[in-house]
């Protein structure tokens, strides 16, 4: 490899920063020379009141990365996979995953109280109608409310009484060693999580062969297998940042599973559909789940 130097572009947030050290010891085992952290300040960290799907979705965690990385201020890109948009980006790849952790739902409320120990009219903390929607199937009686920021930021507001428990990805609770926090977990049967849920994504300008072959040395094979198959389903659904929708995929030696979830935009409606395959045929497996939520949900899941 010609260069000595790789510079690696995350957001500054504390939790991004534990993802981006992963990825940099990772790369460190098959990279010799110097790597350094580039901290970038995208414009979903800037609006920490707004709902996402209400100022620009997704991408608002990843497009000043994105930016850097094309007009090559950086030579690789750290991303929370869930919290990249569905199509790739003009010019660049993201063909390189970290193994998967943790993919599952978790509650934190202030007394440990569990979902069904709520009292009714209980305040929920949720970033997506995803979560709202399941939780509603489960406790319809419980008021939903949004609510943004990080990790530390949320459970401040849990602590400040302005909510009675917030929803939150076990992977960010576990990288923070928060998880003493936990009053639930909830299997991916029970709540699907959002795609790509728990695995780290390295992306890299599609024509720089040397980051590129790098990358494929610390590439999981199995989380490569879920990221891809996940992203398939919402490529296939078009979706946009009001799609409510939940996909996860189980992968082993012999056998491939994916199971998907998606809402009406008013969340009255749900289509769910699990495909099971062999390993080897996960992208027909993850089109045939993506082409039956969208040919049963037609309209109702988009504006």
């Amino acid at each position: 490899m010609k260069k000595n130097k790789i510079l690696i572009g995350t957001r500054a947030s504390k939790l991004a920063l534990i993802y981006a050290n992963r990825a940099k010891d990772e790369i460190a085992k098959v990279f010799s020379g110097k790597i350094e952290l580039i901290r970038i300040t995208t414009e979903g960290d800037q609006n920490h009141k707004d709902r996402l799907s209400d100022i620009g979705g997704k991408g608002l965690f990843s497009k000043k990365i994105e930016e850097d990385l094309i007009t090559k201020k950086i030579d690789l890109a750290v991303h929370a996979l869930k919290d990249m948009p569905s199509e790739e980006t003009a010019g660049l790849i993201t063909n390189c995953f970290l193994k998967r952790s943790f993919p599952e739902e978790i509650l934190i409320t202030r007394d440990k109280k569990k979902l069904s120990e709520l009292n009714s009219n209980s305040i929920i903390g949720t970033s997506s109608f995803r979560r709202e929607f399941q939780l509603k199937r489960i406790r319809n009686d419980l008021n939903y409310k949004t609510i943004r920021g990080n990790v530390d930021t949320r459970i401040s507001k849990l602590n400040n009484n302005d909510y009675d428990g917030v929803i939150l990805s076990k992977a960010g609770i576990k990288s923070l060693k928060l998880d003493n926090l936990i009053s639930e977990e909830f299997s991916t049967e029970k709540i699907i999580p959002s795609a790509g849920q728990g695995i780290v994504s390295l992306q890299c300008r599609i024509e720089d062969d040397d980051i590129i072959n790098l990358l494929s040395k610390v590439n999981d094979k199995v989380s490569s297998v879920s990221a891809l198959s996940e992203r398939k389903v919402l490529s296939i659904l078009e979706g946009d940042c009001h799609t409510a929708v939940g996909v996860f995929s189980k992968v082993n030696k012999n056998n491939f599973e994916i199971s998907g979830e998606l809402f009406s935009i008013d969340g009255k409606k749900r289509y769910y559909k699990k495909v099971k395959d062999v390993p080897s045929n996960f992208l027909n497996a993850s089109a045939e789940l993506g082409n039956y939520l969208k040919s049963e949900a037609k309209d109702t899941y988009k504006k």
